[in-house]
This record gives C-alpha cells, structure tokens and sequence, in this order.
C-alpha cells in the first residue's frame, strides 16, 4: 500500500526521462513559469520608472542645487509619514522582509508582509525617495515585490503548503534580483546564499526555470523601454597585471571590509548605539527624524554638485569605462547619503548603492598602483565594498563579472570579495540582511498575525 502524497511531494509516477507528467506537475510548471514572468515584467517597470524618477530629480536641480535643501528634507519626512500611516510595513529595503517571510510558520502572517497593498506602497515610496534625492537603489524593493508576485499564486490550490509557499518566496526574490540587474546566476547565487540557507534541492529546478524564464522576459522587452541591450553596466574591458598590481586587492579587500563592515553594523544597531537624543528623536518624532536625515542628504548632494543623486549608476558607470565624473570625496559623501537615507526609513535597496560607492573608491588610489587602470580599481572597489556591506562574498563575485561581463577579473574580483568578507566579520559578526530580518521578526511577532509592523526605528533601519 503506498503512502499519500501531499501537496508539497512531488507525483511518485513521473518519468524523469520522458516528457509522461501528470497534468498536477504541469499545472505547477506552467504557474512557476507565469508568475516569473510577472516578476521580470516588475522588475523592468521599477528599473525604467527609477531611471525616470532620477532623470527628474537631476533635471529639475540642475543650474539651483539650493533647492535640494527643500526637496530632500521634506521628501523624506513625507515619505517616512506615508509609510507609518498610509502604507505601514513597506519600510526598508525588502529583502529583510522576504527572508523573514521564510521563518515565518504562520501563512497568514507571510500574506500581511507580502501584501499586493505594501507591494503598491513601496513601489510609490521608492519613487518618491528617488524624486527626493536620496541614494536608494531598486533592487531590494524589487526583491519584495517579486517574492510577493509569486506568494500570491498561493491562491492556486495546487501551490497551497508551508513548504510551497516558502520556495515560491525565495523563487520570487531571486527573480527579482535577477530582474532588477539583467544577472541570471546572480539571482540563483543569491537565492541561495543569503535568501534561503536550508532550501530542498527538490525545488531546484523550479528556481533556475523561473529565473531563466525571467532572463528571457528580460531580454525580449528591456531594449523596448529604457535600457538599449540591458546590460547594466556594458562590457568593460580590463584586466589586472600579475605582479606588484595584486597589492590593489589587498587594498580594496581591506577598505571595502573595513567601511563595509562599519555600515552593516550601524544598521544592525541601530537605533541602540545612536547617542540619546538622536535616539529619543527617531523614537518619539520619528517623521521629524526623517526630515532631519533628509538634511544631511542634502548636504551631501550639495557639495557632490549633485553627484550622488540617485543609485549611483551614472558615476560607477563612467568608472569602470575609465572617465572619471567624480573625484575622491564622492565615495565618502555617497556613503553618508546612503546612512541617512535609510536611517530614515524610507524604502529602497542597498545594491545599487553599494556598487556606486565601491566604484568611487577606485579613484582613490589611482595613479598610485603601476599598470592598474582606473576600471580594474572600480571593479575591486565595487566588489570589495559589496562583499563587506553585504557580507555574501559569492553574490558579490558573480553580480560584478555579470555586470561588467568581463570574466577575466575573475581571480583578482574573488581575492577581493574573500578578504573584504572576512574582514567585514570581524567588525559585523552578523550579516546585515540577518540582523534585520530578526528586527522585523521580532516586530511581526509583537504586532499580531494581521498587522504588519510598525516600530518607531528598528524597520527604519531595514
């Protein structure tokens, strides 16, 4: 007598080397591959109407960079004001949410974070913080909405179960991470590096199929709306000389671990290690706190001329194809752009962000190294800062070779990443997206299985 299968088993009577499926199996095939397709469509939309929300910002400013001090104060109290009124729970970056939602035992719970109402709330929001000069990337937005995408085909009957609903999470997040930058492998690296650390092999399949249907999406519609090919940064044409030019991975493994390292560490603290009366501010007048780190934001814009303006895509971009825009100080004021505007708990995601301050720190020393171009130090840069801030060295190896689509930094890139990581550890012994994800956690459980989050700073800092 054979056992029941449940819903989360696949059928005992496939033919692995046929195409004989039962209709149960393509039902399920046919839904994974829709609701991908969705995703990579969403991620097309908030990549594009990013872009156009930056591209107004810059406009507007450009000839009275005065005006930011009014822009991105008010902006960011507005923004901060929605999402604790209009929107609650659509604060942060979005991927603390996703992977929260995977240790999550109550559905219901797992259906309050990844709402169609905060899916919409971040998605304005993010805009908003765009149109407000903050330095916010896409990508962990993009990373929510996706997984929310793909959590409502729980609708099905077919794709109900605890075990279901958690692969169509991580399914959900690495098509959008793969989305949001044109990087296949980087999605599924990420999928299961940082999203889904004891995901079932079973489920394999399922993820690669989402992602490439995604890729396809991707490639078929991205040069219709804004991005030409897509491919994010073009193909950048650099290589590092074997010799005394291995001492810029050195350099940059232990800059970008250091002031990696640093930044998740202020996240995961705060609002604990901030002095008391920034901490009484943020707790008791916490739009207020916005405003104010919409200040420094300003500030920071003001003296880039506008530089760090958005992600940051711009800047990174003329770096690694060797025509500086910034000078030195840009990674340093992108830096602090990046700290206030995410202290003030606005949506938006890290990555990008990231990425821009890593390349800005290649024209630190350049000139200093023989024979090492200001592209190899943009990448080194990028990747030693990502692998530090982000703490998921593999991710960081794979999104900056796919962006770049240059494989032959594989070596110097990887160095880079392993040093950075293991120096990040030592000033952040907990990864950043962890210590986040447990904040809000912690906050769902206090909140109720019905109502999303809402705490005065610890989802400020996510």
């Amino acid at each position: 007598m054979t056992e029941p299968q449940t819903q989360d088993q696949p059928p005992a009577n496939r033919r692995w080397r046929g195409i004989d499926w039962p209709p149960l199996v393509w039902k399920r095939r046919l839904l994974f591959a829709l609701g991908a397709t969705v995703v990579a469509l969403a991620a097309l939309f908030l990549a594009w109407i990013s872009f156009k929300a930056t591209d107004f910002i810059v406009d507007f400013v450009r000839g009275r960079l005065w005006v930011i001090f009014l822009i991105s104060p008010i902006g960011l109290a507005f923004c901060a004001f929605l999402t604790r009124t209009v929107f609650p729970g659509s604060q942060g970056s979005g991927i603390p949410q996703a992977m929260a939602s995977l240790h999550m035992d109550d559905p219901s719970q797992v259906n309050t974070v990844l709402s169609l109402r905060i899916m919409v709330g971040k998605v304005l929001l993010m805009v908003l913080g765009f149109m407000s000069g903050a330095t916010i990337g896409r990508e962990g937005p993009t990373v929510q909405v996706g997984a929310s995408i793909m959590n409502s085909l729980g609708f099905f009957e077919i794709m109900r179960g605890k075990e279901m609903q958690r692969t169509l999470v991580l399914i959900g997040g690495a098509a959008g991470i793969a989305g949001a930058f044109n990087t296949p492998i980087a999605g599924v690296i990420f999928a299961i590096e940082e999203l889904g650390h004891s995901f079932h092999s079973r489920y394999t399949a399922a993820l690669l199929g989402a992602v490439v249907t995604g890729g396809i999406v991707t490639l078929l519609f991205a040069s219709h709306l804004y991005f030409g090919s897509y491919n994010y940064f073009g193909t950048v044409h650099a290589s590092l000389p074997v010799g005394l030019g291995y001492a810029a991975v050195a350099l940059y493994g232990v800059v970008g671990g250091v002031s990696g390292g640093v930044f998740g560490r202020i996240l995961a603290l705060a609002p604990d290690g901030f002095p008391r009366f920034m901490r009484r501010l943020a707790f008791s007048q916490p739009v207020l706190f916005a405003g104010c780190c919409g200040i420094v934001v300003a500030i920071c814009n003001y003296l880039s001329g506008g530089a760090t303006l958005g992600s940051g895509y711009i800047a990174a971009r003329s770096l690694l194809h060797d025509h500086a825009t910034v000078g030195p100080t840009f990674a340093v004021l992108k830096y602090v752009a990046m700290l206030a505007s995410y202290l003030s708990g606005i949506p938006g995601g890290i990555f990008s962000p990231s990425l821009g301050i890593g390349a800005g720190m290649g024209v630190w020393f350049h000139g200093l190294l023989p024979g090492v171009s200001l592209p190899v130090l943009a990448m080194l840069g990028m990747t030693g800062y990502f692998a530090g801030a982000v703490q998921t060295p593999i991710t960081a190896v794979v999104i900056v070779l796919e962006m770049t689509n240059n494989q032959t930094m594989l070596v110097p890139v990887a160095a880079t990443a392993l040093l950075a990581f293991f120096i990040s550890r030592k000033i952040c012994p907990r990864p950043v997206y962890s210590a986040l994800a447990d904040k809000f956690l912690a906050a769902t459980h206090a909140a109720g299985p019905t109502e999303p989050p809402t705490p005065p700073m610890p989802e400020h800092t996510v």
